[in-house]
């Protein structure tokens, strides 16, 4: 099980490198679908991270692939220019993903 990143900002980039999460830099639509697919066809990578902005930039095509596909995992995180706070959104995707409110 490997993890991959594609963000918005080089600072995301920076922390999940030095976790060991492999990544890239896109910023328009594009360009972002295009490291998509590369991505889905690489065969080790099972969990795809991708930035808040980024989703929002394909919002149709990244719901389509949650729902038509089961070999990669898709998640939304949130970067340091989200306006969520980071804290409580990442408390949710860990509640939602083992069932148990933190």
């Amino acid at each position: 099980m490997r993890f991959f990143l594609l963000s918005d900002n080089r600072d995301t980039l920076v922390g999940m490198r030095l976790v060991g999460i492999d990544g890239v830099i896109v910023h328009e639509r594009r360009e972002f679908l295009n490291e998509l697919n590369k991505v889905f066809r690489m065969e080790e990578v099972t969990i795809i991270l991708i930035t808040s902005k980024l989703v929002s930039l394909a919002k149709k095509t990244i719901s389509e692939l949650k729902l038509t596909q089961n070999e990669k995992l898709i998640v939304e995180i949130p970067d340091r220019h989200s306006t969520n706070k980071i804290g409580e959104s990442l408390d949710k995707y860990v509640s939602d993903a083992i069932g148990v409110k933190l």
